[in-house]
């Protein structure tokens, strides 16, 4: 029995009412288990620039550092679309936070359960069995981290440049955290670059093969240039088990593996590094991967089930309750399997709220 510590920054849009049924179901799964949740929470993102002036307080920030882990929720919207880039939401929160807690390595799953293959883009025969896999994509690095400039030239014309750089200590990183993830499913991962037209990926995919013939000689390692993986992606998602990829293209592979995978309200994440918190675990930020949908905000219809799948993620790897973690998945499995469907994947069935939702869940914990 354990008192589990993190900080809560649900942000903006729907964050809040998503978090809400997220921390509902947390304390119902870890009450049950006899653990203690001891969490607060903080603003980040549109809501502290309006109460604070900036997206990442310094009073946020410190209630990060004093925690174990962060459950975060989303951040932006239409209300702050026109401060400058640097000062919008989703820059000014989410890369500093990145880089305050080096937290180099997303990994996020594609899930998609069979029952829920009309949700899918693709056809249900390409996916008779649902989707299982796993994109990993380095945070830290990469052309989002690189040095940004913009001038004017002799003629008058203006012209930007974004640097792209990778080291080789930030790819044997991110080739290790993709190798544990292979070794714990399929032995088997691609790595993802662009080596014939990129010397950073020339580099990527030359560390990575030594990386992974010394560390991980038993997986099954393949590549893929990344214009064709975003095509294999749409054609045949189960040809992947685990993938791994550099920044940009990370995220890029990882909404387009989201949207095969049928609805974002689905689909959590974990933001992880070497950091170690004070239960001797990994120190992580977890998050659903969609956004604020500020359309729908404030209804009550949101899907919770991305906020309480990224809660699980962080009982499994900020504080080892693996034990739990798969209580949640499997309740949240259970419930929306059964038919309980909020309106993004409802089909035709009729939806439920965001907090029937919720309650369909812990009732099956």
């Amino acid at each position: 029995m354990a008192t589990l510590k993190f900080t809560v920054l649900a942000g903006d849009g729907i964050g809040p009412e998503v978090m809400e049924s997220a921390l509902e179901v947390l304390n119902k799964a870890c009450g049950d288990a006899g653990d203690t949740l001891s969490y607060s929470a903080h603003d980040v993102g549109g809501i502290a620039i309006d109460n604070h002036g900036t997206a990442l307080p310094e009073s946020t920030l410190e209630a990060c550092r004093q925690a174990d882990a962060i459950l975060f929720g989303s951040v932006g919207g239409p209300k702050w679309e026109n401060l400058p880039p640097s000062q919008q939401p989703e820059r000014a929160a989410l890369l500093p936070l990145r880089k305050a807690f080096k937290l180099f390595a997303n990994i996020r799953p594609g899930l998609l359960y069979p029952e829920l293959a009309d949700a899918s883009p693709l056809k249900s025969e390409r996916i008779p069995n649902g989707i299982d896999i796993v994109c990993i994509r380095e945070l830290t690095g990469g052309i989002y981290f690189g040095e940004k400039k913009t001038w004017q030239n002799d003629d008058g014309e203006m012209q930007a440049c974004d640097s792209m750089s990778y080291k080789v200590s930030e790819i044997e990183r991110i080739a290790e955290v993709a190798g544990q993830t292979a070794m714990a499913r399929g032995k088997k991962v691609c790595s993802i670059d662009k080596a014939n037209v990129l010397e950073t990926s020339v580099l990527w995919r030359k560390t990575v093969t030594e990386y992974f013939k010394k560390n991980f000689p038993e997986v099954q390692l393949s590549y893929m240039y990344v214009d064709n993986a975003a095509m294999q992606l749409a054609r045949d998602p189960n040809q992947f088990d685990v993938f791994f990829t550099e920044n940009m293209f990370g995220d890029i592979l990882s909404d387009e593996m989201a949207v095969i995978c049928g609805s974002l309200g689905m689909l959590c994440s974990a933001s992880l590094g070497d950091i170690k918190n004070s239960l001797g675990n990994k120190f992580g930020l977890y998050e659903p991967a969609g956004g604020t949908a500020p359309d729908i905000a404030g209804k009550g219809i949101a899907n919770p089930c991305a906020q309480i799948l990224s809660g699980a993620m962080m009982l499994r790897y900020s504080f080892g309750r693996d034990d739990v973690a798969s209580k949640i998945e499997k309740a949240v499995r259970d419930a929306v399997c059964s038919g309980v469907r909020t309106g993004d994947i409802a089909f035709g069935r009729t939806p439920v709220s965001t907090k029937e939702m919720t309650q369909a869940i812990i009732e099956r914990l």
